[in-house]
């Protein structure tokens, strides 16, 4: 995939079959953009591309919003990468380009930047300044501008359309099992293993402590079956979101304990998928009480099945 942060030293080539959005989960409701897109982009003689943001919109807008997103960069890139995108362009959401109106953005970076011959967005996707582009204005403009334009209606889960905002949701209230299947793939998160207090260690539960990317989402607090990915190799593990009440702590810290394994893994990245939840963080009376939940945890995690 050929990945273009810099739009002023773009030039266009080949024309474009293209879609535009943050893309954020890449999601099962970005996916089938994404299929039709690269379906019309190889019955065309175009190539398929996506043009993104960062950051996100809204942290420009307001930036003290605490949004804390799906994807990082990294991972966006390679769901985006996985999915047959060609062409990735990421556009930095800076001042001139939030007050493009819609019909500027169409002209000046659609048409006379990149290009595009085939354009397809989501049911309910907006651009430019106060939101002035629409379905509408692209429909008005496309005849004239020579593109040829689509739009996709929403993918449901239960009775909603899946977003980007709704697997959010079902994060925060802990479902992680509803956010995988909206997702259409298991949520993970990836980091460096660092330090920590070393106190799972005195109990027994030694755990890695993961530095995750400050912009990335995670579920609520609380305990969480998982699966661990360490240099290639797959193992159960049972995860910690939380503060560690039991036993004094304060600063949040995302601390998985993996079966069956003791192998020094201090510096190395490994990243794990969220199966399932256990429960809420619970501060416990004392440290026999958190060890007898821990046990039953551990026993919850060697039988769940994956």
């Amino acid at each position: 995939m050929n990945i273009i942060k810099n739009l002023h030293g773009y030039t266009a080539q080949k024309p474009l079959a293209l879609s535009i959005g943050m893309f954020d989960g890449v999601h099962l409701g970005h996916q089938q953009i994404i299929k039709k897109l690269n379906a019309f982009a190889a019955q065309n003689n175009l190539d398929s591309a996506l043009l993104t943001f960062w950051p996100h919109p809204r942290k420009v807008f307001n930036p003290n919003d605490d949004l804390k997103l799906l994807n990082t960069i990294d991972e966006k890139t390679y769901l985006l990468q996985k999915n047959g995108i060609q062409h990735l362009f990421l556009k930095e959401f800076d001042e001139r380009f939030r007050n493009l109106t819609g019909g500027e953005f169409v002209k000046q970076i659609l048409v006379e930047k990149l290009n595009v011959k085939y354009l397809i967005i989501g049911y309910d996707h907006t651009f430019g300044k106060n939101k002035s582009g629409d379905f509408a204005l692209l429909e008005k403009m496309a005849p004239e501008c020579g593109f040829e334009l689509e739009q996709v209606q929403a993918v449901d889960f239960g009775k909603a359309p899946i977003s980007s905002t709704q697997i959010r949701n079902a994060l925060a209230e802990g479902n992680v099992v509803a956010a995988n299947e909206m997702l259409g793939y298991v949520y993970s998160v990836n980091g460096v293993v660092v330090g920590g207090k070393q106190i799972g260690r005195t109990i027994g539960y030694p755990t890695a402590n993961i530095k995750v990317d400050s912009m990335k989402l995670l579920p609520k607090k609380g305990a969480y079956i998982v699966e661990v990915f360490v240099e290639g190799e797959r193992y159960k593990g049972m995860l910690s979101v939380g503060t560690n009440p039991t036993v004094g702590g304060s600063a949040l810290s995302v601390e998985v304990y993996i079966l069956d394994f003791d192998a020094d893994i201090y510096g190395k990245e490994i990243s794990v998928n969220f199966r399932e939840f256990l429960h809420d963080e619970i501060k416990f009376e004392s440290l026999e009480k958190l060890i007898e939940r821990l046990d039953e945890d551990k026993r919850l995690t060697a039988e769940f099945g994956f």
